[in-house]
């Protein structure tokens, strides 16, 4: 790590690993504003219009990071379903897609792990399409190399575009994004991190994909009962990101979604700094309240 552009940051058995950056942070608190959509297929549309959209405004390729479990899946079948056409493959052959989290260590091709599951709907023809996938590596002894080796490509890209996000349910009515668990203690530069697996979000791993309709065998899922670790882009990543596009489609099989939602409209963070990252490390789902670019679309299921 010595030669990295990348500063280390050990503590309680996490991670985090931190661009190299003077800058300070404004604690600016935005809000979400959720988008109210019929169906999963409209809310998958409404992020294939937001991918449109940046297509348009910008020259080049686009750096998007996708989302797994259920939220994405109607804009992976969509893309997928363009990837059999050539109508979009102007479009595709300018995308650098990247993973936003893992469980590990994990086998690549275990059916549990995301890049099997983006692969299953996208289908063969997008990733021959696309200019690069880019997963987090999970197969190695060395994790935090190979998290280098996956941020130092995505800093060189530019960063991300199009911030594909979810909302996941915790204890105490907190939520998380991608896979920045509370109490992680993470901060608004670090980039990444490597933080020890809990049961509660092994258990809403395996359950989203199972609800997402993946096969599981009886194999992956004991390799990924046995992952000792969560690797996760951090608030850096999502605060640096163009465009935040959040979905939020499975409170029927997610029901705490509907509180832990809830508390993430509601809550205002505190003007005071050192309060806002106590709110913040206990509650991660917050941190999209402090990005001023970001799409929230959601499902009648929440009850809003």
């Amino acid at each position: 790590m010595n030669n990295s552009q990348f500063l280390r940051y050990e503590d309680n058995n996490t991670v985090w690993l931190s661009q190299n950056s003077k800058q300070e942070f404004d604690f600016a608190d935005y809000g979400v504003k959720p988008t109210i959509l019929n169906s999963e297929a409209e809310v998958g549309q409404a992020m294939l219009n937001e991918l449109y959209s940046t297509a348009k405004s910008k020259e080049g390729d686009i750096n998007i990071a996708f989302l797994g479990g259920r939220g994405a899946q109607e804009l992976h079948r969509l893309l997928g379903a363009l990837a059999k056409s050539t109508q979009q493959d102007e479009l595709l052959a300018r995308l650098n897609v990247f993973t936003q989290d893992a469980l590990a260590p994990l086998s690549m091709n275990n059916g549990l792990s995301f890049v099997r599951d983006f692969e299953r709907i996208l289908g063969e023809a997008f990733f021959k399409k696309i200019k690069s996938f880019t997963p987090m590596r999970t197969d190695t002894k060395d994790l935090e190399s190979a998290l280098v080796d996956y941020l130092t490509k995505l800093e060189e890209l530019g960063g991300l575009d199009i911030f594909f996000i979810g909302h996941g349910p915790e204890e105490n009515q907190a939520s998380h994004l991608a896979y920045i668990k509370p109490f992680s203690g993470a901060q608004w530069h670090h980039i990444a991190g490597i933080i020890p697996i809990s049961s509660s979000i092994l258990e809403h791993h395996i359950s989203k994909f199972k609800a997402g309709g993946s096969l599981v065998n009886e194999n992956d899922e004991k390799e990924c009962r046995s992952a000792e670790f969560i690797l996760t882009l951090g608030p850096a990543a999502i605060l640096q990101a163009k465009k935040i596009v959040q979905s939020v489609v499975d409170a029927d099989t997610a029901p705490a979604k509907i509180q832990t939602y809830a508390n993430v409209l509601q809550t205002k963070l505190s003007s005071n700094k050192e309060e806002a990252l106590q709110q913040l490390n206990k509650n991660p789902g917050l941190w999209i309240r402090l990005h001023p670019n970001t799409k929230s679309f959601v499902l009648p299921g929440l009850g809003l």
